[in-house]
């Protein structure tokens, strides 16, 4: 699951805008400051070298992450993304970026930080639920599309709360609260525990369910390839099957290089796996690719971008991005920013592709797969419909320390169609990996994905 704080999320760019790789040059004192973001709730102060977040909705202000400054514009937070503001057209507004991240955030310039984040936050258990409840109903865009009345959720669950209400309890009350949303990014944590609930019918992509399908597709749909590597930590792996067709299997986005390590490296590692793969010779000779995404659990947006890039002569638009920024009306948004596919100035394989998905592709696996739908060339989806969540997670904090997060973001596709919710359907709809599959020594959506590539059906 992609998980960024606030100031790590992907960030927006209102209409009209100037990109910031165009925006002109700022060091710390032009950026210095309070910015308060569109959409996102958040309260930046850039002082001293610091960048300070705050945490916000109409009840409350939170005192957030801090990142430290590395260079002119640009800050590290603590889990090593690298952060950039530029400001733009003028002093008081700015954009942000996040290396990792898809897209830009505007910022607008305050006069001063509001008056409640100099003040202590209660850390009564009253205090947290409101706080909670209110930065989803400030946040969340489909309480409307998934039939909650999210008032009447706090009608029948604060009055459980009260002032000798414990931790634990507050962990159980709140995973109660956004266990009907069927929303993997709607998320509790404390300690190590985390509560997330996933679409009916579909299975979470952890490490054991991932674990059990890559052996079951080396042992079967890899047992005639005549070379195949694993690259990132196992997360991918490449196999030339026969007929002259190639397989890619994609686990999550991220995790390629190490626990801790800064996105330059996840990147630098996938830059080598598209290297040693696509090289001039495969790529002329390669008939068909297939990409399996079918249990991929997520990560860095930008990284499925840097793929396509591998996958296309022509540019394209991926997707656009948008963000809730009504905190009293969930059908306002920010204008969308195009997200597109620029060519990679290295070897790419632009003939016929199959993309296997299912219920357990996940956040940056849906992401990926939306940005080859309107791939030049012919693109097929097999499988089943994504798991239905496309956003960043928002993460928050609570004065007892429980922490939570939530989705806020929409893609669109050109035609401004989301998939938040039900997924991207198939084109061609095959079991994955169900009981039957498995009992059967069955992959259907594999053999699908081989025979049409192979001109066989």
């Amino acid at each position: 699951m992609r998980t960024l704080t606030a100031t790590a999320a992907a960030l927006f760019l209102a209409a009209g805008a100037v990109p910031a790789a165009a925006a002109s040059p700022s060091g710390p004192a032009a950026t210095d400051g309070v910015w308060r973001m569109e959409g996102y709730g958040t309260v930046l102060v850039l002082r001293g070298g610091v960048m300070q977040e705050y945490q916000t909705t109409s009840v409350s202000c939170l005192k957030g992450d801090t990142s430290r400054q590395t260079g002119p514009g640009t800050y590290a937070t603590t889990d090593g993304s690298v952060l950039t503001v530029r400001t733009v057209h003028d002093r008081d507004h700015a954009l942000l970026a996040i290396d990792s991240s898809v897209g830009h955030r505007m910022l607008h310039r305050m006069s001063a930080l509001p008056a409640d984040c100099g003040r202590p936050a209660a850390k009564d258990p009253r205090t947290s639920f409101d706080v909670f409840w209110q930065t989803f109903e400030e946040n969340y865009p489909f309480f409307a599309q998934k039939h909650i009345d999210w008032q009447a959720v706090r009608d029948r669950y604060r009055p459980l709360v009260h002032k000798d209400t414990t931790k634990d309890e507050l962990f159980d009350i709140f995973s109660q609260m956004v266990r009907p949303l069927y929303d993997a990014h709607a998320t509790v944590m404390d300690d190590g525990r985390i509560f997330g609930q996933v679409r009916p019918g579909t299975e979470n992509a952890g490490p054991e369910l991932d674990a059990k399908v890559k052996k079951y597709i080396e042992a079967r749909d890899l047992k005639d390839a005549s070379y195949r590597q694993d690259f990132g930590a196992g997360r991918i792996t490449y196999a030339d099957l026969p007929g002259d067709l190639g397989y890619l299997r994609i686990s999550g986005f991220g995790g390629y290089a190490g626990d801790g390590a800064p996105y330059t490296a996840e990147q630098a590692e996938l830059d080598r796996m598209l290297n040693t793969v696509l090289t001039r010779d495969r790529t002329e000779r390669l008939k068909g690719l297939v990409i399996d995404l079918r249990i991929n659990g997520g990560g860095a947006d930008t990284l499925g971008i840097r793929i396509a890039q591998r996958l296309t002569d022509s540019p394209y638009l991926a997707y656009a991005k948008r963000v809730r920024n009504d905190p009293a009306d969930p059908t306002r948004h920010t204008h969308p920013e195009p997200v597109p596919v620029v060519p990679a100035d290295a070897t790419r394989y632009t003939g016929p592709v199959a993309v296997l998905t299912g219920g357990s592709t996940i956040s940056a696996g849906e992401t990926f797969t939306q940005a080859l739908m309107d791939r030049p060339g012919r693109t097929i989806r097999i499988g089943q419909a994504t798991q239905g969540v496309f956003s960043d997670v928002l993460g928050r904090r609570l004065p007892d320390g429980l922490a939570f997060g939530l989705p806020n973001e929409e893609f669109l596709t050109r035609t401004g169609r989301t998939f938040d919710g039900t997924g991207i359907p198939p084109q061609l709809t095959e079991p994955v990996f169900t009981k039957e599959e498995f009992d059967k020594n069955r992959d259907s959506a594999f053999d699908r994905a081989v025979n049409l590539l192979g001109g066989r059906g």
